[in-house]
C-alpha cells in the first residue's frame, strides 16, 4: 500500500476518532481537509 493511501487513511481515522468537538480546529473539523492532509503528509515519505 501506497504512503499515500496510508496517510489518507490515517488522516481520516483521526478525524472520525479524535476530531474536533467545538468546530473551531482547521484541520480537523471537515473529513475531507484531515483526508486530504494525512495523503500530504504521507506523501512526504515516498522518496525514503
Amino acid at each position: 500500500m501506497s504512503p499515500v493511501a496510508l496517510g489518507a487513511g490515517a488522516g481520516f481515522l483521526y478525524y472520525r476518532f479524535v476530531g474536533c468537538r467545538t468546530g473551531t480546529c482547521p484541520i480537523t473539523r471537515n473529513p475531507w481537509i484531515s483526508t486530504i492532509y494525512g495523503a500530504i503528509l504521507g506523501s512526504m515519505f515516498i522518496g525514503r
